[in-house]
């Protein structure tokens, strides 16, 4: 794993996530970061997974229990599935994100 994102989309949903955890008064940091290439015969993407260190407090536990259906706006990808699942102050996203031609 490494902490500095090498794809585009992932730079792109990491800010998402930061401005959306903001938004929301939750308390994250991210420990550590993978990316892996990812395709069907349609779509192309990536997969994510992202480590938090999370403050349980009420804030960021709605943050986290709501990310799933969150609107993460990301220019040139779209946000196809997204997973979270948390261990005491630890919490672990799983996301696909796939490229999208918004013209």
């Amino acid at each position: 794993m490494t902490a500095a994102p090498v794809t585009d989309a992932a730079v792109l949903l990491l800010r998402a996530l930061r401005i959306a955890a903001r938004a929301a008064g939750a308390t994250v940091t991210i420990r550590a970061t993978a990316e892996r290439c990812w395709a069907s015969a349609t779509f192309a993407g990536i997969r994510h997974r992202i480590d938090l260190a999370i403050e349980p407090d009420n804030a960021t536990l709605d943050w986290l229990a709501g990310l799933a259906e969150a609107e993460l706006p990301m220019r040139g990808h779209l946000v196809a599935d997204l997973v979270v699942a948390r261990d005491g102050d630890q919490a672990r996203i799983e996301a696909l994100t796939i490229e999208h031609d918004a013209g």
